[in-house]
């Protein structure tokens, strides 16, 4: 049986002071779970509804519990069997960042398009996603979720963008609705691709630092047509890198 200062205690790592006291935070549903399992995080709780034949659970601090009482530390409105407590890693920017392709993202908002970002990096092969410290905490629990697990495989850092532009020395290329078509644009071989906040794009600090803008032509001549957001505009973009990668 969970105790009312256990419940109290994971309850309260939905926010990010919390996270920030206690140095850990929640992962829930099997797929995640498993995902935490196998990589380098550390699991100091983890609550199962049932015996999961997935996981080897002699190797955590296990604690059967029951569907109500998992209802009553979950974020999810349809909790998933499994929830898992972790310890928040020390995250560095790693050298020799101008070698490799980067997403930097310039105070995002949204916890679902910070979610998708990482998947997507996970699903193209980019390592670093580096977050101003005024973008959404990758460790709320809507940004968790909608990763699918993707960030036990990318490494997310924030740090002062500033500081982190004035000693880098490779491409900084930024989506912007006022830079070149993004099909007519030939990416170097390694660089940043920037991203701006969803309301206000890229900050004029960081249009300081710009080598280059680039922009998703519209094809419709309905001027009705909505603009795309972020998540659906950094897909793009990355789809089109990588393809001219591999032409």
């Amino acid at each position: 049986m969970l105790s009312i200062k256990l419940v109290k205690y994971i309850t309260s790592l939905s926010q990010k002071k919390y996270r920030a006291t206690h140095n850990t935070f929640v992962v829930e549903g099997i797929k995640s779970v498993f995902e935490v399992i196998r990589s380098d995080y550390k699991i100091t709780h983890l609550f199962c509804t049932k015996t999961m034949k997935e996981f080897d659970l002699s190797l955590f601090p296990t604690q059967l519990i029951t569907e109500s009482e998992l209802k009553k530390i979950s974020n999810l409105s349809s909790p998933n069997q499994v929830l898992a407590v972790c310890e928040i890693p020390i995250a560095k920017i790693p050298e020799n960042l101008e070698q490799k392709w980067s997403i930097v993202l310039d105070e995002i908002n949204d916890p679902g398009n910070l979610g998708t970002i990482i998947r997507l990096a996970d699903w193209f092969g980019i390592e670093n996603v580096i977050c101003g410290p005024n973008s959404v905490d990758l460790y709320n629990p809507k940004v968790i979720q909608s990763t699918k697990g993707s960030f036990t495989r990318v490494n997310v850092i924030y740090t002062e963008l500033e500081k982190l532009f004035s000693t880098y020395t490779g491409p900084i290329i930024g989506a912007d609705l006022c830079g070149d078509n993004l099909y007519e644009f030939k990416f170097p071989t390694g660089g940043i691709l920037l991203l701006g906040n969803e309301a206000n794009g890229i900050s004029q600090m960081a249009k300081n630092h710009l080598t280059q803008t680039i922009h998703i032509p519209r094809f419709s001549q309905n001027q009705e047509t909505e603009s795309l957001n972020l998540a659906m505009a950094s897909a793009i973009v990355l789809g089109e890198l990588f393809s001219q990668k591999n032409r």
